[in-house]
């Protein structure tokens, strides 16, 4: 078998895999093991929803896997080094969601702003208008593309900060953001949009020394894994009001529990990853994916993996 796909896609994706490919759906296989180790010491790639864990035991079960493909989710539990020293490449679309993450995060914004009113000169609670603030993105992907110059069509500010891209970047200016420094980002934002993708490096990135700093009144809206926070820094910044509102389309499993930080704070709302999930999405990934595959297939295969490459390719 060359391509095991467990990952639901339409109907259209897997018919053109299966006519290109020696293909096999078999979602069952999700929860089995044992099976999945079974199917996957003759295949060549594999598509995996996030409820699988690629790590090296399952690596080391798979002889002649050359690729893994996810077409939705994140790639959190996904060990990218053990891929790398397998010779496994990972095969995500990053710009295919993008859209659907960029109109999220302006409904947020949106909600937010108006949901959690500020007392005005006149003494009255009123909202805020999105046109007439300054928001910071964290993370230079393509949502952060499209996501910029929905806000201009607002008259919103754009400031933005990513720890691999230097401010003097040409990308900077070609999308419409000013680069500041981290700390800055925090000071001056009404809005925070979180957009790093998932790196061990960045955990814990915005803790206490940042948000004893930020604008108050500041609404934050996270399409990134919400452990860039350090849990405590961020539950004080709630609770004490200086962070008016959040809200993370996923938090860390045990985040909510009692006796933790977040657990009871009502200005904090919490959605299971619907960001990036639209119909529309959904078939730009599974076909970003699939040719990604098809084209890493293509060729046939010379004897075993290769010892060592590029760990993860995204396809926009």
């Amino acid at each position: 078998m060359t391509v095991l796909i467990l990952e639901p896609l339409e109907a259209e994706v897997v018919q053109w895999l299966a006519e290109r490919h020696d293909a096999c759906f078999a979602p069952e296989l999700v929860g089995d093991k044992r099976g999945l180790l079974g199917a996957l010491r003759e295949s060549r790639a594999l598509i995996a929803p996030p409820e699988v864990r690629v790590d090296a035991e399952l690596l080391r079960g798979a002889p002649t896997l050359c690729a893994i493909g996810r077409a939705s989710g994140g790639a959190e539990n996904i060990d990218v080094e053990a891929c790398r020293k397998a010779g496994v490449e990972v095969v995500r679309s990053q710009s295919s969601t993008a859209s659907a993450e960029a109109e999220f995060a302006i409904g947020a914004l949106l909600s937010l702003l108006r949901r959690v009113p500020v007392e005005g000169s006149d003494g009255l609670k009123v909202g805020r208008e999105l046109g007439c603030s300054t928001i910071g993105l964290l993370g230079m992907t393509p949502t952060a593309q499209v996501l910029a110059q929905l806000l201009h069509a607002f008259g919103a500010r754009v400031i933005g900060y990513d720890p691999g891209m230097h401010p003097s970047d040409a990308t900077w200016a070609r999308w419409g953001i000013e680069a500041v420094s981290l700390s800055e980002l925090v000071e001056l934002s009404d809005g925070l949009v979180l957009l790093l993708p998932y790196f061990e490096r960045f955990r814990g990135l915005v803790g206490e020394r940042q948000l004893e700093n930020m604008r108050a009144g500041q609404v934050l809206v996270g399409l990134s894994p919400s452990c860039i926070f350090e849990e405590a820094a961020l539950g004080r910044a709630l609770r004490s009001g200086k962070l008016r509102a959040a809200w993370f389309d996923s938090l860390e499993p045990g985040w909510l529990e009692v006796g933790r930080p977040l657990h009871g704070v009502s200005t904090l709302q919490v959605t299971p990853r619907l960001a990036g999930t639209t119909r529309e999405s959904r078939v730009r990934a599974a076909w970003a994916v699939a040719r990604g595959l098809d084209e890493l297939l293509g060729a046939p295969p010379k004897g075993k993996k290769k010892a060592a490459g590029k760990a993860a390719i995204d396809f926009y």
